[in-house]
């Protein structure tokens, strides 16, 4: 299964990026760039910087093209250029995940929209989970240092900016339900199955307190 940028229209989303040509990344001049992919889960938007990784948005749930570079650009800097090249590792990675070929992320991330403490702790929590298993929103925080914060660790979860990657579909409720997620309860059933840890049908799909 492959991911692939969209035809861009144009005239929308994005326009000043989307004029500011992918030379200027390969130069240097721009910070951050910027691809958009196609994929089983519906439309990503993967933003990267020097240091890694920044973003992975699913592109209508983050209310399109413009809000999801926007928050970027507010948080961290507004040079931002579409160059798919600079995200072909993503797009390799995330290709062969997909395709059941690969079970863990190289990536390097830059934590730079999350910022210190607790909330980064929970997501570094959530990488550790291994393909495959599942964890819950209190052992996540206790994982991150503080047991009893479990509505915490579900915010800090809900606002992960790099999904899939940064694994935070594997935490469910403690009774075994999906609880949330920031693309929709569909996707984070799917990724479950990717992984062979949502087999059976056994994960309910809501009203389960995030415990």
């Amino acid at each position: 299964m492959s991911l692939h940028p969209p035809d861009l229209i144009p005239g929308h989303a994005a326009a000043l990026a989307a004029r500011t040509s992918a030379r200027a990344a390969d130069e240097g001049v721009a910070e951050i760039a910027y691809a958009r992919l196609d994929g089983p889960l519906g439309r990503l938007v993967a933003i990267s910087t020097p240091r890694g990784l920044v973003r992975l948005a699913y592109e209508l749930e983050n209310g399109g093209l413009d809000a999801v570079l926007e928050h970027v650009a507010v948080r961290l800097t507004p040079c931002i250029v579409e160059a798919p090249s600079r995200l072909d590792g993503v797009r390799r990675e995330l290709d062969e995940y997909f395709d059941g070929r690969r079970r863990e992320f190289e990536l390097a991330l830059d934590w730079g929209l999350v910022g210190a403490g607790f909330a980064r702790r929970v997501l570094q929590a959530a990488i550790a989970i291994p393909f495959g298993d599942t964890s819950t929103y209190r052992d996540v925080a206790g994982a991150a240092g503080s047991p009893n914060a479990y509505r915490a660790a579900g915010n800090a979860l809900g606002s992960n900016p790099i999904p899939i990657v940064v694994p935070c579909h594997r935490v469910l409720a403690s009774t075994g339900g999906l609880g949330g997620y920031t693309g929709g309860l569909d996707r984070k059933r799917l990724l479950l199955e990717i992984e062979g840890a949502g087999a059976g049908g056994q994960l309910r799909l809501a009203g389960d307190a995030l415990v």
